[in-house]
């Protein structure tokens, strides 16, 4: 059988089998292979500037980066992607430096231009051992470490021509890599942490992903801008993802992942392990956007009309009833109730969706005059359930209960007690004069979730928005089993129901359990070994239970060497911190609640305006600063649960709980970006100048001493490259690592002992078992490279080498498919 035994290619046995068309199917097996074998791409372009002439100063800082747009198109793994930026020079000297762009391993170059006075600058492409030197050399000419994370990787260079005071440059490259398949996942990552290399602000920067599939696409997840993503899809195989922001400095990569199942779920698990520590795991649910079933229901709308909702908020809450009642599905069936100081309905019960129109006349016909009956009108809805059939009901108001039940304790108990198991309450408080804990708590008890419009916000986007995503339901009541690892802590918790088109994404910690017996689970082949477990997955679509079977590997081992999960541990914080701080808010301070809230905050640097402390308090890293930020925590005020104050805050918990980003949807205060550092699954505070890690304990660690610059501090990155995103902080580091915390420090530093290069792991997957599927034989044929007659310019020597070589690659991925295909 024709083998691969190492993955640099280094020898090949195809003694079995000696026909041209199989050597060269081989040959071409090994080129696509190796260039499946990628770690996240690096690739953000930098100008190096070179100091100006006397007299100007001794060092110029980064030009600027006018705009970054980034275009993708991802076809059965193959991705392409075109990049474009413009630096300009805002100095008042002329200046010239050297551009080099980072490449993913793997890469071929197909195109680079700059273009100077209507002609292209020549560009080379150097290989990772040169490109290394390159970088090292600046870090020590410029004591700037600011590209140490790029270390290990091949570049794209070329020589900047002098730029005018006030001129600027333009740079347009493109490449292509093959992204695996690993357990049904597809992942591409593109840099965009230009905050070192950008003078200001960037004006621009976009990231547009277009991705075709021959498999069903289930979730597109972004764990890095999920919050800030525009998804749209067109069925289950195409899908285009786009970011864009303005008067930005990103400081995350920018990670897309998704998700290929031929089932009607699709189920996708990715877990991460640190040291001796219990895992955390992040599980994709994610049905099909197209659904052969729906799932009948009931649909129940409750309108707040008291005379505080006169005007511009009844026009606009009328809007958002209408728009669901017009998007009911056939078997739906619905009522809509509106209250004041007494109540009115359109009809004595649940109506089929025939009537959906004659409802939006009626609604249109409202007036808001009179107060409050909040308990009533809940009551009311609830009374008109159906037990046999899912039911949603949707809660609009804008103010306090001021007619008849009017204590919050009470309404909350007479709404619990009179619930049916098959409710989902969604309330959505109108202003900044509703009771947040009243609403929270209401969503809480019956499986729902809380929605605030702000003043500037309307309620028809809003409310709107909700309901398309919850219009499809698909399963419900939904379960999971881990076999036999222990999950725990997971949130969101209660499980939501699943919707087409929809994602589930939950997070936890994990432990592995013996097997009883030794069956149900088993060790799996991969990077630091695991155990592959049955997940099952069950939930009810018209009242009969329904059960999907899956198989995921949870880790036993991990580290800093394992990049695809590091931001898991993160989000998994973000949430738990989300959930403490609400139910603080809704149930009181607990002590173990404020711990928590302490700790995790520190770990993974998560800063909201109630963790402060991670700021202000000088020893936080030590037990005793922690232990103070806690007893100040737990001596602030109470907040109120009405007001502007508390539908901000309420807001803002909401989204920590709910995020899918590892920022929780919130942009680091000023103040803390400048003294936090998020890098990887680490946290960095600056303290007395230096970027301390948060794992680093000084009154119970010493450091091992690392000279800036200096043999040791490269010999460290050579042995650990992965190190290179730490180091990269700044001259002062401390890094906590394979359990030695190494400072880097000005001048020589102290003895190191170098820790032995990362080997390949014997019980790595071999290189067959990592390559992607057969790419189909319809895919387009590759852009025409730069040096080729189609580009009209003559690029440099090196270039033309590379663009051959991609070329040439380019011509055995369409052989490979033609290959594969026809056998």
């Amino acid at each position: 059988m024709n083998k691969i035994k190492s993955p640099n290619l280094q020898s090949f046995d195809y003694t079995q089998d000696k026909s041209p068309i199989s050597r060269l199917a081989i040959a071409i097996a090994a080129v696509i292979l190796l260039l499946t074998i990628t770690t996240p791409a690096l690739a953000d372009g930098i100008v190096i500037p070179d100091p100006p002439p006397d007299p100007m100063p001794p060092e110029i800082p980064w030009l600027t980066i006018r705009y970054h747009r980034v275009d993708v198109t991802i076809e059965d793994q193959v991705a392409i992607t075109r990049v474009e930026q413009e630096f300009v020079n805002e100095y008042d000297w002329e200046a010239e430096g050297t551009y080099i762009f980072p490449l993913p391993e793997g890469a071929a170059v197909s195109e680079f231009a700059m273009w100077v006075d209507g002609k292209r600058v020549e560009g080379k492409i150097l290989e990772a051992d040169e490109a290394r030197a390159i970088y090292e050399d600046i870090v020590r000419r410029r004591r700037d470490p600011a590209l140490l994370e790029y270390v290990g990787r091949g570049a794209v260079q070329a020589r900047i021509f002098p730029i005018p005071a006030g001129g600027s440059r333009k740079i347009e490259l493109e490449y292509s890599q093959v992204l695996p398949v690993e357990s049904g996942m597809v992942r591409y990552v593109y840099p965009l942490n230009t905050e070192k290399f950008s003078a200001r602000p960037l004006e621009e920067v976009s990231v547009r992903v277009e991705v075709r599939s021959k498999d069903a696409m289930h979730a597109l997840y972004s764990p890095t801008h999920q919050d800030r993503l525009f998804v749209e899809r067109d069925g289950d195989h195409r899908a285009i993802v786009g970011y864009e922001e303005t008067d930005v400095l990103p400081d995350q990569d920018f990670d897309l992942i998704y998700t290929v199942s031929h089932e009607d779920v699709g189920l996708n698990l990715l877990t991460y392990k640190e040291s001796a520590e219990d895992g955390f795991f992040l599980l994709m649910v994610a049905p099909t956007v197209e659904v052969d079933r729906v799932i009948p229901r009931d649909v129940i709308l409750v309108l707040d009309v008291s005379g505080s909702m006169d005007g511009e908020k009844i026009a606009q809450a009328k809007d958002a009833l209408a728009y669901v009642l017009e998007h009911l599905n056939d078997e739906d069936r619905f009522n809509v109730i509106a209250f004041s100081t007494g109540l009115r309905q359109y009809a004595r019960g649940l109506r089929p969706v025939s009537e959906a129109r004659e409802a939006v006349r009626w609604v249109d016909d409202l007036e808001a005059v009179g107060g409050t009956d909040i308990n009533r009108a809940l009551l009311e809805a609830l009374d008109q359930v159906d037990e046999e059939r899912p039911t949603v009901i949707i809660f609009l108001t804008d103010g306090l209960p001021t007619e008849g039940v009017v204590e919050i304790d009470q309404i909350l108990a007479n709404v619990e007690s009179s619930a049916p198991d098959n409710v989902r309450l969604f309330p959505f408080g109108v202003g900044d004069d509703v009771n947040t804990v009243l609403l929270d708590t209401l969503a809480e008890q019956q499986r729902g979730a809380t929605g605030y419009v702000r003043p500037h916000e309307r309620i028809d986007e809003e409310v709107s928005g909700f309901y398309s995503k919850i219009s499809t339901p698909v399963l419900a009541d939904i379960e999971l089993d881990f076999g036999d690892v222990l999950v725990e802590d997971t949130y969101p918790y209660p499980l939501p129901d699943l919707f087409a088109g929809t994602q589930l994404i939950l997070v936890g910690r994990y432990r592995l359990l013996s097997p009883p017996g030794g069956g149900g689970a088993r060790l799996a082949r991969g990077g630091g070994g695991g155990r592959a477990t049955r997940i099952t997955l069950t939930g009810e679509v018209d009242g009969e239970m329904q059960e999907f079977v899956y198989e995921g590997t949870f880790r036993s081992s991990g580290g800093d060497a394992d990049a695809s999960g590091r931001f898991i541990p993160r989000l998994w914080a973000t949430r738990k911190i989300g959930y403490l701080l609400r139910q603080i808010r809704l149930h009181g301070e607990r002590e173990e609640w404020v711990d928590a809230i302490v700790e995790l905050s520190v770990r993974y640097g998560i800063i909201t305006r109630y963790t402060s402390f991670l700021i202000d308090e000088e020893d936080i890293l030590t037990e005793e600063g922690r232990d103070e930020a806690k007893d100040n925590y737990a001596a602030t005020p109470a907040p109120a649960a009405v007001g502007a104050p508390a539908a901000e805050r309420a807001e803002k918990e909401g989204g920590l709980y709910d995020s899918d980003s590892v920022g929780g949807g919130e942009v680091l205060p000023e103040e803390a970006a400048q003294v936090v550092r998020l890098v990887g699954s680490k946290t960095f505070l600056l303290q007395d100048g230096v970027w301390t890690d948060t794992a680093f304990d000084p009154s119970k660690m010493t450091t091992v001493k690392v000279g800036f610059g200096s043999d040791e501090y490269f010999d460290l990155l050579a042995a650990r490259p992965e190190w290179g995103a730490y180091f990269a902080l700044g001259e002062r580091v401390i890094l906590v690592a394979e359990g030695v915390a190494y400072e880097v420090v000005e001048g020589e530093g102290g003895p190191v002992e170098i820790p032995p290069t990362h080997v390949p792991d014997p019980t790595e997957p071999a290189l067959d078992d990592l390559a992607p599927e057969p790419v189909q034989p319809d895919q387009p044929a590759a852009t025409p490279a730069a040096g080729s007659e189609e580009s009209n310019v003559a690029p440099s020597n090196t270039l033309c080498v590379g663009a051959i070589v991609a070329v040439a690659i380019a011509a055995l991925l369409a052989l490979v498919k033609l290959v594969l295909w026809r056998r």
